[in-house]
């Protein structure tokens, strides 16, 4: 188990846990993105956010909120 923050682009990855309160749980929750999720990182080096697509939609999720969300 790791961060998001940590995995290589391209990767397919499912959400394990998410490390913060109940209202980041429940802004990643309104995007889809709850335990269990599957989706491919397209873009988590360097700056800035972390791409992420899930399904045959791209989201931007911030670093700080990727740091807190634990995926294998």
């Amino acid at each position: 188990m790791q961060a998001l923050t940590e995995v290589v682009s391209g990767k397919p990855v499912s959400l394990v846990s998410i490390q913060g309160g109940r209202q980041l749980r429940a802004r990643l929750c309104n995007m889809g993105l709850v335990p269990g999720a599957r989706f491919t990182v397209l873009n988590g080096n360097g700056g800035g956010p972390v791409i992420i697509k899930v399904k045959e939609t791209r989201l931007a999720i911030g670093r700080g909120m990727a740091r807190k969300m634990m995926v294998e």
